[in-house]
């Protein structure tokens, strides 16, 4: 007995208060199929309205939600905005059209072979004249002073600083490769029997060293082992003049006297020397490829889509093309010149766009390195000056910390 009185006033629970409902709208709804249509509107009784307002108590909701005929309000008038407030534009730049700083190198040489500037993870540029490498920090106002003598075995063709800044590689006409510890300083190795002519391009990978000689050939350098040779390919005919590893480490682009440029793949087992294990070939231009910035002689630079190996651009510098650079903060690229205007102009990348020339060197522009925080470039010339170039925007406004490695030197000899 008591369990049917509990079922019942469960069941009970579940029955709406009936009292409120709209029974003759319901009943209008259901027999309108058969009834003779006068108008299109159905019939609205004072009990609708107290439906509405019952159901709404129950629910705790405003009455004005349930009135689904009611039109929305005007946006306009509760103040939300159509559309989210445009960023501001953004200032306009200024690209400066003289360099910030100059200063003269009479014993550079004016060799489209060669590789002879670099600027190091330590805010160090090093330019190689003749027999000795000069060491400037940037941020002093003053020149550091040449010091030196002739050195015996042989004139430096190629400079390059180690990823980590504290090593520099000296490449000389001797075929031969010097490691020097800017922090103590001294040489600390000297790397032979890789090529049989001029040691003209040098790329780091990691703790691998990649040279390029006159001899056509490209050989990789592990410096931790005392049979440093890893590997050797030759794939020009003539010198290799560029070298450039892929950000990642995984491909390496050659330039060459042989209007050449290849890519290849590092996971190539080339320690055979007859090996080739290029990737691609791209025999698109008319002269000696030695500007790489993973690109460029004949006035044009190329870009490439290494992967399916097609050329995605090709522009008309007007001026022998001698470096390039990226920008590290915007989608931009700098290009040094030579004959006939020996300028430098930069790029908006990829629509490849002229935005400024530079034009304060009087001879060809032939290296060119770019400071740590990417905003400074330095270019040198064969007018025997060094350039500083303030043409990039960075990041942030902070300066770079100069970490001086020299205790009572200027330069290596």
């Amino acid at each position: 007995m008591n369990s049917s009185r509990s079922q019942k006033e469960n069941i009970d629970r579940f029955i709406p208060n009936r009292s409120a409902m709209d029974f003759g709208y319901a009943n209008s709804m259901l027999t309108e199929p058969y009834r003779k249509k006068v108008n299109s509107s159905a019939p609205i009784t004072t009990s609708t309205d107290a439906y509405r307002r019952a159901l709404a108590d129950a629910a705790n909701l405003p009455t004005r939600i349930l009135a689904f005929r009611n039109k929305p309000s005007n946006p306009r008038n509760v103040g939300v905005p159509l559309s989210p407030p445009s960023k501001p534009p953004k200032p306009k730049r200024h690209i400066p059209k003289h360099s910030e700083r100059s200063l003269k190198v009479p014993q550079l040489r004016d060799d489209f072979r060669l590789d002879l500037l670099d600027w190091s993870k330590k805010n160090v540029v090093s330019v190689a004249m003749d027999t000795r490498v000069l060491l400037l920090n940037p941020s002093k106002k003053s020149d550091e002073k040449i010091v030196g003598d002739d050195y015996e075995e042989g004139v430096f063709t190629s400079v390059c600083w180690s990823p980590d800044g504290r090593y520099i590689t000296i490449g000389l006409d001797n075929s031969t490769v010097q490691i020097w510890d800017a922090f103590l300083p001294r040489k600390v190795r000297v790397l032979r029997d890789g090529h049989s002519g001029i040691e003209g391009s040098l790329a780091w990978n990691g703790p691998i060293l990649t040279t390029g000689g006159t001899d056509g050939r490209i050989v990789n350098h592990d410096v931790r082992v005392k049979s440093h040779i890893v590997g050797s390919v030759r794939g020009h005919k003539q010198g290799v003049c560029g070298l450039k590893w892929s950000p990642p480490g995984t491909q390496l682009a050659s330039g060459g006297n042989d209007n050449v440029v290849r890519i290849w793949d590092i996971s190539v087992d080339s320690s055979d020397s007859r090996s080739t294990g290029w990737l691609h070939r791209f025999e698109e231009h008319m002269a000696s490829v030695r500007a790489l910035a993973w690109c460029e002689g004949d006035h044009c630079i190329k870009l490439w889509n290494t992967r399916i190996g097609a050329c995605l651009n090709s522009i008309d510098t007007g001026s022998q093309v001698c470096a390039l650079a990226w920008n590290k903060n915007e989608r931009e690229l700098l290009s040094s010149h030579g004959f006939p205007h020996n300028q430098l102009t930069l790029w908006k990348y990829p629509s490849m766009l002229k935005r400024s020339e530079l034009k304060d060197h009087t001879s060809r522009v032939l290296y060119m390195a770019q400071s740590p925080d990417g905003g400074t470039v330095a270019t040198a010339s064969g007018d025997k000056s060094l350039r500083f170039w303030n043409v990039f925007e960075t990041q942030t406004a902070a300066a770079i910390k100069y970490e001086p490695p020299f205790a009572n030197f200027n330069s290596i000899r």
